[in-house]
């Protein structure tokens, strides 16, 4: 079974929805009222504030189709209601640990949710990618730019429904 689109947590895609209304309703608009503040000044061709403006509303709308798209393409995936708890699947924590014996937790999100600081592996990285199915006390080898590593399957958890 091919999935529909990549997954997203549903608070993921809930950041996704408040940063296309703030956009939506809050920046465009007060772009929108400075480039016509600054088109009734006359001369447009030196009017800074008219052509960054402009500018700036372009970057939005750019970044609003960007998220339309996203938000249209994205299947939400709540980790919650995985089935299948003793494999790693999307959303969940797990602990690995490499020859060293360092344990590092990461959780297995959708890619407009990555943060590499948090511990949060976007689904087509390379490790989540290797870590995908894995259960606990696997070995996983992953081909990352600064050489092959190595990883054991420490523990696997997934959060809570509400």
């Amino acid at each position: 079974m091919k999935p529909e689109g990549p997954p997203i947590s549903p608070a993921g895609m809930a950041a996704l929805r408040a940063r296309y209304d703030h956009l939506l309703g809050t920046e465009r608009p007060a772009i929108v009222e400075i480039v016509s503040w600054a088109a009734g000044n006359g001369d447009r061709s030196e009017n800074g504030d008219y052509l960054y403006g402009r500018k700036r509303m372009r970057e939005i709308d750019r970044e609003l189709a960007h998220l339309a798209r996203r938000m249209k393409a994205c299947r939400v995936i709540d980790p919650a209601r995985q089935e299948d708890r003793a494999r790693a699947w999307f959303g969940a924590q797990v602990t690995i640990a490499d020859e060293d014996d360092n344990h590092r937790a990461v959780t297995l999100v959708g890619d407009d949710e990555q943060d590499a600081t948090a511990g949060l592996i976007g689904w087509s990285a390379p490790m989540s990618r290797a870590l995908r199915g894995a259960a606990v006390g696997d070995l996983r080898r992953v081909r990352l730019p600064s050489g092959e590593k190595e990883w054991e399957v420490i523990a696997i958890a997934y959060p809570e429904g509400t």
